[in-house]
């Protein structure tokens, strides 16, 4: 699969002329494996921060289409090699202020490129401690390198970049495979332990953070009695206290979750509970009583975030626990041993994950990277949580979860109107290749109730549906139970079925996302169609189709409304 020519090419590109002479660099390579090895040949340490491991031209065609991933859950790109354009709302450049981005465009660990004659992928298969990034200038020039962070390199010691895979082909789907096969082998994953993909019925997206141990009881009933396949009863962001105190109930849980959590198990099924583990607001009893365990910023005080970054959606500013730090990983451990021995919740949906790599700042440990750093706490909260835990990460830093989340969000929040349904959509797809692989996909809630614009909404809601199902990954519900009509509720039913089978993501004939096909693991195959226009389209497809969500017989020539998508179920 790999490609003699672009080896050749890679090994011909130039190495960072900017190194200190000090600074030795020698790349080693296994098949289309790169390993680079940095060693510090003289009597000084050295300062490295913008790593470069090769530096030049591929040859590629500045008009070649292109796929970015993103440092952090809200960024990714596509569009073009000369102009690149964001899929979400959050880029990692402008609104994160992860990378400057003068004069280039960064994506980080992974670049898909379209070629005439196939794909080449460009990823790093390891992220143990630096962060790979690719550079691209409108001019073709290339720039692949390892985020140093300015941390030092003693004399005498040495530093191996993260493991950059190399690889053409015509699939595009065959190469992704073994990039997922080469970061199993440096990391593992914990989606293997996972026995059943897991669903359930989440509070945020009808209480947000106004949810009370009342609404929690109400939807328990109603889920008894019309939706036992929903597993987990998933308390969302609003029980606790303040942000940081994530034992200490809010008014609105006045008998605490712990007791919450015990009825949810005696109705038949699991209690989920939402934590921002790297998080704080200042009026928190954590970072009022242990200001020295926050990540520092230049003056020596903790650092709020919004000064090197996005703040936070609420409660703000947000201060950052130091992942290197052995009091705060005590701390984790001991918050999510409790929350698991004592409280019997073992799904935790990490939110805001993004934070506990933050840039920046001063770490306790000043050798550690914010990859470190992170890595080192959420090793943490794994120890609490224990075995048999689901650990979903949300908003996280993407590549420095491998092997530490079992399941993973992959797109923005659902919000019910039609351009974020798409939006949403685009992201998960551009993912679904991870899913199963490196963790169990969350493509968000299922949403079916309150489109502001309810002329549009049928269209809209059947685009969301039919998103869902391409997407292959978990289930979770984000209306009130009772308010979900008869129609809702098999729509629901069907979702939870292909769940439950563990239906895998769509296959897609290319990047536009217009056709995709899920082989079902019972038998019988679904095509998923989406039209992304802003016009009808009439689509032609073969015959015996039902549609999915009645099984009624459909015609092979369909027009497809502008942003409507449909799921075509063929026994």
């Amino acid at each position: 699969m790999s490609s003699p020519s672009l080896l050749s090419r890679l090994r011909q590109l130039a190495a960072d002329p900017a190194l200190a002479p000090q600074l030795l660099q020698t790349p080693a390579w296994d098949g289309p494996l790169c390993r680079v090895r940095l060693d510090n040949v003289g009597h000084a340490p050295q300062a490295v921060r913008d790593w470069l491991l090769f530096d030049g031209d591929l040859g590629i065609d500045p008009a070649a289409a292109i796929y970015g991933e993103g440092f952090q859950m809200l960024a990714q790109t596509m569009g073009t090699w000369q102009a690149p354009q964001p899929v979400g709302r959050c880029p990692d450049a402008s609104v994160y202020r992860i990378s400057t981005d003068l004069g280039y465009h960064t994506v980080h660990n992974l670049l898909l490129v379209e070629q005439d004659r196939g794909w080449l992928l460009l990823a790093f298969a390891s992220c143990q401690r630096f962060g790979g990034e690719f550079r691209l200038y409108p001019s073709g020039r290339l720039q692949i390198l390892m985020n140093g962070e300015g941390r030092t390199l003693a004399p005498g010691q040495h530093w191996q970049s993260e493991a950059l895979l190399c690889l053409e082909g015509p699939d595009r789907e065959a190469l992704l495979a073994t990039l997922a096969a080469r970061i199993h082998a440096e990391h593992g994953s914990l989606v293997d332990s996972v026995q059943t993909r897991p669903s359930g019925w989440c509070s945020w997206y009808h209480y947000y953070a106004d949810v009370s141990a009342a609404d929690i009881r109400e939807n328990l009933a109603e889920r008894a009695v019309r939706f036992p396949a929903l597993r987990y009863v998933q308390i969302d962001d609003g029980y606790q206290a303040k942000m940081g105190d994530w034992l200490d109930p809010s008014p609105k849980f006045e008998q605490g979750v712990a007791a919450l959590a015990r009825e949810i198990h005696a109705a038949g099924c699991e209690p989920a509970l939402w934590v921002a583990p790297f998080i704080a607001e200042p009026g928190s009893r954590v970072f009022q009583d242990h200001p020295d365990w926050f990540v520092k910023g230049d003056d020596g005080l903790p650092l709020p975030s919004e000064r090197v970054t996005y703040g936070g959606w609420r409660c703000t500013p947000w201060y950052v626990l130091d992942g290197t730090h052995p009091e705060v990983q005590a701390h984790l451990e001991r918050v999510f041993r409790t929350l698991r021995e004592q409280w019997g919740i073992h799904y935790f949906k990490l939110d805001a994950n993004f934070w506990g790599a933050i840039h920046g700042g001063q770490f306790h440990d000043a050798s550690a990277t914010r990859v470190e750093a992170y890595r080192r706490g959420m090793a943490a909260v794994l120890r609490g949580a224990g075995e048999g835990a689901f650990l979903l990460g949300c908003n996280a830093p993407i590549w420095p979860s491998l092997g530490l989340v079992h399941g993973m969000r992959v797109s923005d929040d659902v919000e019910r109107h039609g351009p974020r349904f798409r939006q949403i959509a685009r992201e998960a797809f551009c993912r679904a290749w991870q899913n199963g692989r490196l963790w169990a996909l969350d493509p968000d809630c299922v949403c079916l109730r309150d489109l502001p614009n309810q002329r549009a909404g049928e269209t809209d809601y059947q685009f969301h549906l039919a998103a869902l199902v391409a997407s292959g990954g978990m289930v979770l519900a984000g209306d009130r139970l009772r308010d979900l009509d008869e129609g809702q509720e098999g729509q629901l039913h069907k979702l939870l079925a292909l769940c439950e089978a563990r239906a895998p993501a769509a296959h897609f004939d290319d990047m536009s996302f217009s056709r995709g096909r899920v082989t079902l693991p019972n038998g019988g195959e679904l095509l998923c169609l989406f039209n992304w226009d802003e016009a009808e389209r009439e689509v032609e497809v073969p015959s015996g189709a039902l549609d999915f969500w009645d099984e009624h017989p459909v015609g092979q020539r369909i027009m497809l409304q502008a942003g409507q998508g449909i799921v075509l179920l063929y026994r």
